[in-house]
């Protein structure tokens, strides 16, 4: 894998190339659109957004052409806090993350996506430029994902249960070459319009995993790259919350596997 970071891997950019000044210059004709699924994000939404301003063309450098915030049903306000902040907003009804990712993809003009969830409460403006630039500094990448320390209870690791005990094992069991990918299911990820239109988006949280290794399969592993995007602080979700997801995660990787049926979910 290509690891376009500063700190570590077979290709290393240093990262004053990943900068907002750096990146922007690189931009060319692409169109970078950003988009953000939320479901019931009314405290962390708009400072998520608000990381994103500094980098819309009408507002500095010019990086990226739009924000969409996908809002999958909220019942809380998330919807007035994403049209406050200046987010367009388009509403979906329960279809999951997989499938707000693919609402927000349909409208986006961007041949570049970046999606960023809307829970994280530490967003910084620097994610942009380090989760676009290796799209834009390689033309081999096509998927980009961010890696992090994850906060638990006011402590600095400890987070990602469902990545630690679902995820990783279970790549490194069926899928070996993805085993030392950090955050296989980071929310905060880039690809090119491309992979979409090839390979798709899985439904609700099968997307992450599935996409990571349906890139790998088509592609081969030196299109992943990962950036470390620091500390991430966001809403810890409950194990009533998680044995669900950690069931979608298994089941995308085992179809890809051909161990079970692909109408197994």
């Amino acid at each position: 894998m290509e690891r376009i970071d500063e700190q570590a891997g077979t290709t290393i950019i240093p990262a004053a190339l990943l900068s907002g000044p750096a990146v922007s210059a690189v931009k060319g004709d692409h169109r970078i659109s950003v988009v953000i699924p939320a479901r019931d994000e009314e405290k962390t939404i708009a400072a998520v957004i608000s990381a994103v301003h500094p980098y819309l063309s009408d507002a500095g450098p010019g990086l990226i052409d739009e924000v969409i915030v996908v809002d999958d049903g909220s019942t809380d306000a998330t919807v007035a806090e994403a049209t406050s902040a200046g987010a367009r907003v388009l509403s979906i009804d329960g279809d999951g993350k997989g499938g707000a990712m693919r609402a927000g993809v349909n409208v986006a003009i961007g041949d570049i996506i970046v999606f960023l969830d809307g829970d994280v409460a530490n967003m910084r403006p620097n994610y942009l430029p380090r989760l676009v630039g290796p799209l834009l500094l390689n033309p081999d990448v096509m998927l980009v994902k961010g890696h992090y320390d994850r906060s638990f209870e006011g402590a600095a690791t400890g987070g990602g249960r469902v990545t630690e005990l679902a995820a990783r094992p279970i790549l490194t069991l069926l899928f070996p070459e993805l085993a030392s990918v950090r955050q296989p299911l980071a929310g905060e990820t880039a690809l090119r319009r491309e992979v979409i239109e090839t390979c798709g988006l899985d439904n609700g949280y099968r997307v992450e995993i599935g996409l990571l290794i349906d890139v790998w399969r088509t592609w081969g592993i030196a299109a992943i790259a990962e950036v470390d995007l620091g500390l991430r602080i966001h809403r810890n979700r409950p194990l009533s919350q998680l044995g669900p997801m950690a069931s979608e995660v298994i089941a995308a990787a085992l179809e890809r596997s051909e161990i079970i049926s692909a109408d197994l979910t």
